[in-house]
């Protein structure tokens, strides 16, 4: 089973923010696989069984706050049976630009707290990560990441948003490193401008 996580904060108040992008994911993908979110209390988190890229997969949406996703995410990947390597980090990334996507096996957490806490929970990092661009404000990232998107980025993040979950759909029927060659160039830019022609 492969386990595929999306990192956010939970509550209304965090929704359409870039660090919840990664809940914005999980959803895509739910819809996609035809199914229901279940909140798991043990757990704290929201998840949903199904067959996505070919795979069985558990979908998770921890309800921990973002610095300690570990918590709920350590013991899934537990209980399932699996191991690092069979788990899925969808997250935001605040030195990619809005509209680029990147996905990473394995290595540091690059400064994403939410992805630390999980390293030091699963005492591994040998995970997939596939990173959603969202900028940054040098002078701001605190209000950055926990602020809403402007309109014009809102409409970066629709084109965004399908091609990460494509790029995970890829992991999982092709391999990490061909979804790696095909989108860690990808740019919602290009992407735009190849469906005007």
């Amino acid at each position: 089973m492969k386990i595929i996580v999306g990192l956010g904060n939970p509550g209304a108040q965090y929704a359409g923010t870039p660090h919840s992008i990664g809940f914005e994911a999980a959803d895509l993908i739910a819809r996609q696989m035809g199914v229901d979110w279940e909140f798991k209390k043990a757990e704290n988190a929201f998840l949903a069984r199904g067959v996505f890229g070919g795979a069985r997969v558990l979908l998770v949406k921890p309800q921990t706050y973002m610095n300690l996703s570990g918590q709920a995410v350590a013991p899934l990947v537990k209980y399932a049976n699996a191991t690092a390597r069979d788990l899925i980090v969808v997250q935001d990334d605040i030195d990619l630009p809005v509209g680029r996507l990147r996905i990473k096996k394995g290595g540091s957490c690059g400064g994403h707290n939410g992805v630390r806490n999980i390293i030091e929970r699963l005492g591994s990092s040998d995970f997939i990560r596939v990173k959603i661009g969202v900028g940054k404000d040098k002078d701001n990232v605190i209000g950055h990441v926990l602020g809403k998107f402007n309109p014009a980025t809102r409409r970066i993040m629709d084109v965004t948003l399908p091609a990460s979950v494509k790029a995970v759909e890829l992991v999982l029927t092709d391999g990490v490193d061909r979804a790696m060659n095909a989108y860690n160039g990808w740019s919602a830019a290009s992407a735009a401008k190849e469906t005007e022609k």
